[in-house]
């Protein structure tokens, strides 16, 4: 099929490219011969007048004109996808279809376990690919390369439909032989601590609980940073150090570890984790399945408290 002369075909192979960079990996993807693709990116380069890819190096880096039609090729196919090839109806326990679901380590320890129980307990079928969190989690929306995020509320784009999964406080977690175990733990003691944090990989974007102290105008004196929610608890072990984690997290390490959980001395309003999709998929019927079995299993969590010692 051809609009305005240009092989509509041709779209799939030139996302594919742009995406891979590599006429090899976009080959791959779409199960062609090398050589096939080569002559569908020499046709895209006649059709536009324009190289599309150029060699940089050891890679191929897109054109100003490739980077523009990336988005927009992205945005068409995405749409054809949503609105065409996904089925009227859903059934769980014969899909084969895999979920891709942007998570922190976090929401993997304290809500994908039930998540994936309770699909079982529906004799789902699917699958499921938990990826990490990236820079710009809407971008990867938009791709098409996840299906849904849970990220904090406030980070959720305004672009995107999102609702409110679950909530969760926080609490200090400190080694159990530490002073701060034996005396706790005040406000100039808290300020006055090393810290443990957590800074989100490949981002500059800081943590909730770090942006929420630093709103207070509180300078925590932060001498180790990790990318894993999950090991900031171990990394107070043996040390004075303090660590503000999520209380659902710090509860379930507690009984595994020899720490102490303590309130925070600071006020933190509590975490409001978020569910973001793509708007084109709001009536995806596998989505509206999964974004269910999401909630239900949110609503087994315990509700916000404060720490138990």
């Amino acid at each position: 099929m051809r609009f305005n002369k240009l092989d509509l075909n041709l779209l799939v192979a030139l996302e594919a490219l742009l995406t891979e960079r590599s006429t090899t990996r976009a080959a791959e993807r779409l199960h062609l011969s090398q050589s096939a693709m080569s002559g569908a990116l020499a046709r895209l380069r006649e059709y536009f007048d324009d190289d599309l890819l150029v060699q940089v190096g050891r890679q191929m880096e897109p054109t100003p004109r490739a980077e523009v039609l990336h988005e927009a090729v992205r945005d068409v196919l995405l749409r054809i996808d949503t609105s065409i090839t996904v089925q009227p109806a859903f059934d769980c326990t014969t899909s084969e279809r895999e979920f891709r679901l942007f998570v922190s380590d976090y929401t993997q320890d304290v809500l994908m376990p039930q998540v994936l129980a309770l699909a079982a307990q529906q004799g789902a079928t699917v699958r499921f690919r938990l990826l990490p969190q990236v820079a710009l989690p809407a971008r990867s929306l938009e791709r098409g390369e996840a299906d849904l995020l849970v990220i904090p509320l406030e980070y959720c784009s305004t672009e995107h439909p999102a609702e409110r999964l679950f909530e969760d406080n926080f609490v200090c977690v400190v080694w159990d032989q530490s002073r701060h175990a034996r005396e706790g733990l005040s406000v100039e003691q808290y300020a006055a601590a090393a810290h443990v944090a957590m800074q989100p990989a490949e981002t500059q974007q800081t943590a909730h609980e770090q942006r929420s102290t630093q709103d207070q105008g509180l300078s925590r004196r932060i001498e180790v940073r990790t990318y894993s929610f999950a090991t900031i608890p171990l990394l107070v072990i043996g040390t004075e150090r303090v660590a503000t984690v999520h209380r659902l997290l710090a509860q379930r390490l507690q009984a595994a570890l020899p720490i102490r959980l303590l309130p925070v001395p600071v006020p933190i309003p509590p975490l409001q984790q978020g569910l973001q999709w793509h708007k084109y998929r709001t009536q995806d019927p596998g989505l509206k399945w999964l974004r269910q079995v999401m909630h239900e299993a949110a609503n087994t969590l315990p509700p916000p408290e404060g720490p138990h010692a």
